[in-house]
């Protein structure tokens, strides 16, 4: 099998996945991704793809990502592999479709506008 090359993005995060065949070596960034995400929910979230479609410990990665923060990561990565098991099989389509990991999610942060404090706050008023 050759290297399938992905991206997934959230908020401003950009995770660039390379999947290759092997025996389940996961790297972030050069470093374990369990070192890079210690939490136990942010490493549930990247292997939830190969938990649903039945395909833990057969694949390497390797992942660049950069912007935002750590919750923004994992998803944007979370995402790039979804898109790479649907290179690899249709069939994991259905599954990953199913429980909406499929789609980006769009929401960003909404700009500062000029006049105010922030996108929506504004400086106080004062009548007198």
């Amino acid at each position: 099998m050759d290297t399938i090359h992905t991206i997934g993005r959230r908020k401003t995060s950009v995770a660039r996945i390379y999947l290759s065949s092997g025996k389940d070596i996961f790297t972030v960034n050069n470093k374990d991704y369990k070192e890079y995400f210690p939490t136990k929910s942010q490493q549930y979230k990247i292997l939830q793809p190969f938990k649903l479609t039945e395909n833990l410990g057969k694949f390497n990665l390797s992942i660049s990502v950069y912007g935002g923060g750590t919750t923004g990561q994992v998803e944007a990565i979370r995402l790039g592999i979804c898109r790479a098991l649907c290179k690899i099989s249709d069939d994991n389509k259905g599954v990953l479709k199913a429980e909406g990991l499929l789609t980006r999610d769009p929401r960003m942060v909404e700009r500062k506008k000029f006049g105010q404090k922030k996108a929506r706050k504004k400086f106080q008023f004062s009548k007198r």
